[in-house]
């Protein structure tokens, strides 16, 4: 058996080192197959920012004007008093014409029944543009951007009174009220949640950032009443005066507040601090626009020349109305039977006695 090994052995010897040397061949392309690089790293991840979604982004529906520019800031002003038991206040905002913003001057309103509580309208940016949407009466305060209108609009809610049954309780924390005349008021201080400024609109560059909350949502869903007729004549009184345009005013309106609505003379009426007195039609700064001076101001329709004043058309000779003739004297100041013609006579010396008359000649 040995011998047939080693027989074996040399003849076979060259077939034996090629299976070995194919044999570690094809280990190493196995093991060459088997072999996997890690996998490269994944890309970083790609950078976008998109521009920031305006605050609140309300329904196309609501907006019922569109401006390409954003609103001035909120004209700063006092409250006039309340007028009346009753009366509810309505916030000043900026309206838009087409060409310009008008100040529509805050006013007290009655409101067009009991239980309902004014929703101011806002500005708000929306695609590009700043929508106006327009304000409501309902039993719930809305949601009106955020602004801090004042006056116990704060931006969110309403803190200046409360309805009591039939009859309105004013927060006097807040609001102008003389409580010698009305008496269902209330003191309650109204701690401000929001940053106090004067922003205008909502959403925006340098808009307020507000956004509703669940209460104004659902006040958003109840049965609202659109502004009064009282209201509607406001606005349009408010955009007839000149005065009231952003581009006069510089953003300082000499009417910023009325005591009543569509009355923007008289007692009542407030400016904004820093305000002028807008131009005259002629154009002369300084004195009030003629059809909106108030009472006693110098160009008003309201201005009464007092009697005997040179240029008054009541400067006459005749005695003042309801008081008889002097004794002797007509209504036209001549002696009885004296032609219109006819020269008057002249005055007596003081303290002297009346010459007596004389008949005329007659003709012989």
């Amino acid at each position: 058996m040995t011998k047939i090994v080693k027989e074996f052995l040399p003849a076979h010897r060259g077939v034996i080192v090629a299976l070995s040397a194919a044999t570690l061949l094809s280990a190493c392309v196995v093991q060459e197959r088997v072999y996997r690089p890690p996998p490269p790293p994944p890309p970083p991840p790609r950078v976008y920012a998109p521009p920031p979604p305006p605050a609140y982004d309300a329904p196309a529906a609501e907006v019922e004007v569109q401006a390409s520019q954003p609103p001035p800031p909120l004209p700063d002003y006092d409250q006039p008093p309340c007028p009346e038991d009753g009366y509810l206040w309505t916030p000043g905002y900026w309206h838009w014409t087409g060409s310009d913003y008008y100040w529509i001057p805050g006013t007290w309103v009655q409101p067009p029944r009991v239980g309902v509580l004014w929703t101011p309208g806002y500005w708000g940016f929306v695609g590009g543009f700043y929508g106006w949407h327009a304000g409501y009466w309902g039993p719930h305060v809305g949601f009106y951007g955020g602004v801090n209108y004042g006056f116990g609009y704060v931006g969110v809610g309403f803190a200046g009174g409360r309805w009591a049954g039939n009859s309105f309780a004013y927060n006097t924390a807040v609001n102008n009220v003389n409580t010698t005349v009305i008496h269902n008021t209330y003191n309650t201080t109204v701690v401000n949640n929001v940053t106090v400024n004067k922003v205008s609109y909502n959403g925006g560059s340098g808009g307020v950032a507000a956004a509703p909350t669940a209460q104004e949502r659902a006040a958003a869903q109840e049965q609202h009443v659109p502004p009064t007729p009282l209201q509607r004549q406001h606005v349009q009184e408010a955009v007839r005066n000149p005065a009231l345009a952003a581009r006069a005013n510089g953003g300082h309106p000499s009417i910023a507040a009325t005591a009543r609505p569509a009355a923007f003379s008289g007692p009542g009426v407030v400016g904004a601090r820093g305000a002028t007195a807008p131009a005259r039609a002629g154009g002369a700064p300084g004195n009030p626009v003629a059809g909106h001076a108030p009472p006693g101001t110098p160009g008003s329709a309201a201005v009464r020349t007092p009697p005997g004043t040179p240029g008054n058309s009541a400067a006459r000779t005749s005695p003042a109305a309801g008081q008889p003739a002097a004794r002797g004297q007509a209504a036209n100041g001549r002696p009885p039977g004296q032609k219109p013609g006819a020269p008057k006579p002249p005055p007596h010396p003081k303290g002297q006695p009346e010459a007596k008359k004389h008949e005329p000649e007659k003709s012989r």
